[in-house]
């Protein structure tokens, strides 16, 4: 079959345009965008094996390089099936150009979700600069209503976190020596490839929401009219006048506004550029870009503090030469790439040998912490932030780990631990090892281990009051999972602090105790009962007998060594202990918008813990239980008389995009309940409001703004007389232990605030 040349900057396909044909690409280049970016699709890549399920293109094809294509006349899935049938080779080209293509759209996808979250965020911060510093100068406040209705990116059309890992497995299949059996069965290749066709769609769509909201918030900087941020803050940086301090940082806000959108946006070009050129025209000022010589000397001693940090990291930890000499090698192979998220087999192979090492690495160092001190600050830096080598990190980076790294302090008391300071909890008995992936917490492991003969009784004596067998324990099973999922592009994962990952100032993604105690009483100030757990008072049985109470357990956070994108709820208690705290985990530098993963996270405990206290009945709606009315909510609601035909639609679409999972959608309605309902935006439906108000109720100052809203009418009198009910007994208890001259416990006065909403 002769090839067709095609030229650089001809249009091949644009959106819209019927599927007629696939094109194997033989040479050059062709770029396929799709909405906020594009793929490069190079030799070996096939034109169209992405839109297979579709009847039209939604990407649009251009040569980037002079390029050579072959083409297959397919107009449906049976023609392509009788392909591959015939010509089983071309079937494995489809295969693993289906499979680069969906991996390179999730990647790409997953840092624009980055964007859209760090773009929100400044966008808030910028307004909030723009409100205080106007008012703080008693200058004209121009408002924008619409940033007050505006939301982070919630994230609904997220493609599942497992499939980036799970085509990244059949890449490595398909490119290894045992594909041949597999490219026999034509139903199997092509069944691949109508999945993979769909999951590309899935996560077009996402690109394609994320652009659009991308658009929206440039809107708020830049739109037609010229009432926009842009108008707002050059005004208010020409009357604060050049000496002022404030206004250099206003002008830096300017500078990193048209720096991001000047050439992003949705308004005329030539105007934006006009108003650009008359904002820098007035200024008349140069941009001073050279340091000065106070930076200049602390970037010195900071290169001087992190020369050669490998070497002295492996020095440190004296590791097995062979693993130090290979760990060596393969940080220096990982420096030279180009493109450290390459998913290709080299590039793949080295990220999981790196893995393995690194794990390796870590638990002699953190060995070595005990006994040897003072810890050189590489040695530090890795131990919290996953750092071995100051290039890799770059220099800027590095300063700020440094700092960050000085300024550190045990934060375990307020339940915020670093992922070093929680293994060192656990080797001084502070705290128990997580439970495996079997749900065995480490007491329960052992045991196994000994009845099936792998340990002895003596040796089971040993391993229980080991502390540093503890901390392997944790290691072995917490640690790898655990970074992996929270750095979240699993399918690039590897644990070494990189500045390629570095993609939001560091200092905002740093996770400390303040910016999670803030987070977590945002969610208390609306679901103000989360933490709190039905007990007894042990130290009062004696004069209020089996009174239940109910305590608070805050979480205990747990910040992984690494950059990342996702939180996980990963125990709902402390081994068999309910009232314990439960784990929560994050990266340490987290890119994402730290409210609503906690939130996420938050909502995710209330599930796991609800279940945990239900056991096997959690799902029966006879015991009544947050987790049995919502599961029967979700499982029964086509046939709910209280539900509308428009709300069971949007059911039906919310259950699509939560996979059929009700914990998923518990959890997206949590995060309505807490960012909407809780500031009396009613989102939810009447049925699921109901749910949420008993099992999660706001508190007494929610209440009083709601007593005026007719849709919480009826569950505020519900409210009133359960309480009324709850509040007559304590208080017949409280009078009964004053009548006997009895002291009354504080645990009672608390409960009473607890049953009021007044915590």
């Amino acid at each position: 079959m002769a090839g067709i040349a095609l030229k650089k900057g001809t249009k091949i396909y644009t959106y819209g345009q019927p599927m007629t044909a696939l094109h194997l690409i033989t040479g050059g280049k062709v770029d396929a965008f799709y909405p906020g970016g594009h793929l490069t699709l190079v030799k070996g890549d096939v034109i169209g094996i992405s839109e297979l399920c579709s009847e039209i293109h939604f990407l649009n094809y251009t040569v980037s390089e002079d390029a050579v294509v072959l083409t297959y006349p397919i107009t449906n899935v049976e023609a392509l099936d009788d392909l591959m049938r015939q010509h089983q080779d071309m079937a494995r080209f489809f295969l693993l150009s289906a499979f680069r293509q969906l991996t390179g759209l999730q990647n790409n996808c997953s840092m624009s979700q980055l964007k859209c979250g760090n773009l929100y965020h400044e966008l808030m911060d910028d307004y909030e600069k723009y409100s205080t510093i106007s008012n703080r100068h008693r200058l004209p406040f121009k408002p924008i209503s619409e940033i007050d209705n505006l939301t982070t990116y919630l994230n609904d059309e997220s493609p599942d976190l497992w499939l980036g890992e799970y085509y990244a497995g059949l890449t490595r299949i398909y490119t290894g020596s045992h594909y041949k059996g597999l490219l026999q069965e034509s139903a199997v290749s092509l069944g691949f490839l109508r999945k993979c066709s769909l999951d590309f769609r899935k996560t077009y769509t996402s690109a394609d929401e994320q652009y659009r909201y991308q658009k929206h918030l440039s809107s708020f900087y830049f739109n037609s009219e010229g009432n926009d941020l842009f108008e707002r803050l050059t005004t208010l940086s020409y009357k604060l006048g050049a000496d002022s301090d404030e206004a250099k940082e206003v002008l830096q806000i300017i500078e990193r506004v048209i720096k991001e959108y000047g050439n992003d946006h949705d308004c005329d070009p030539d105007m934006v550029t006009q108003r650009i050129e008359n904002h820098r025209a007035s200024l008349d000022r140069k941009t001073a870009t050279s340091m000065t010589e106070e930076e200049a000397g602390t970037d010195s001693d900071v290169s001087s503090e992190l020369a050669d940090s490998l070497n002295t990291i492996l020095d440190y930890a004296a590791v097995d030469p062979e693993i130090a000499d290979s760990f060596r090698r393969n940080v220096q192979a990982y420096k030279a790439l180009a493109d450290k998220i390459d998913t290709g087999d080299k590039a793949s192979r080295l990220r999981r040998a790196l893995t393995e090492e690194f794990y390796e690495i870590y638990f002699v160092a953190f060995e070595k912490t005990i006994s040897v001190t003072p810890i050189p600050l590489p040695v530090r830096l890795f131990l919290y932030f996953g750092y071995v080598d100051e290039n890799l990190a770059g220099s800027n980076n590095a300063a700020i780990l440094c700092k960050l790294a000085k300024q550190m302090s045990d934060h375990s008391e307020s339940g915020v631990y670093t992922f070093y300071d929680w293994l060192m909890a656990i080797f001084q008995g502070r705290k128990a090892p997580s439970r495996d992936e079997f749900g065995q917490d480490y007491s329960e492991y052992l045991h196994k281990q000994k009845m099936s003969g792998d340990i002895s009784e003596s040796e089971l004596k040993d391993l229980e009051e080991s502390a540093i067998d503890k901390v392997k324990f944790e290691l072995r099973n917490m640690f790898p999972t655990a970074n992996k999922i929270t750095y979240g592009r699993v399918t690039t994962f590897c644990p070494l602090f990189t500045a390629d990952d570095v993609l939001k100032n560091l200092e905002d993604a740093y996770v400390t105790s303040s910016k999670i105690a803030k987070s977590l009483e945002m969610i208390k100030a609306v679901d103000y009962t989360a933490f709190y757990r039905e007990s007894m008072d042990m130290d009062h049985l004696d004069t209020i007998g089996k009174e239940t109470i109910h305590l608070e357990y805050l979480p205990d956070i747990i910040l992984m060594p690494n950059i990342g994108i996702r939180g996980i709820m990963w125990q709902e208690i402390e081994g068999r202990v309910r009232n314990s705290p439960s784990r929560m985990l994050l990266s340490i530098f987290h890119l994402e918008d730290l409210d609503s993963t906690m939130i996420r996270m938050t909502g995710d405990f209330r599930w796991e813990l609800c279940k945990r206290i239900q056991g096997g009945r959690w799902n029966d709606v006879t015991e009544a239980s947050l987790t049995s009315e919502y599961f029967d909510y979700i499982q029964f609601y086509r046939k709910n008389r209280d539900l509308s035909a428009e709300a069971k639609e949007k059911l039906r679409s919310g259950l699509q995009r939560a996979k059929n999972s009700f914990k998923e959608m518990f959890i997206r309605d949590y995060l309505i309940w807490i960012l909407f309902e809780g500031k009396n935006s009613p989102r939810l439906n009447k049925v699921a409001r109901r749910i949420f108000f008993t099992y999660c109720p706001f508190p007494e100052s929610i209440c009083r703004t709601l007593s005026q809203n007719p849709l919480y009418s009826e569950f505020l009198d519900r409210r009133n007389i359960k309480s009324a009910q709850q509040l007559h007994h304590i208080e017949v208890l409280i009078k009964k232990l004053q009548n006997s001259n009895i002291p009354v416990p504080e645990s009672l006065e608390r409960e009473q605030l607890y049953i009021t909403g007044k915590l």
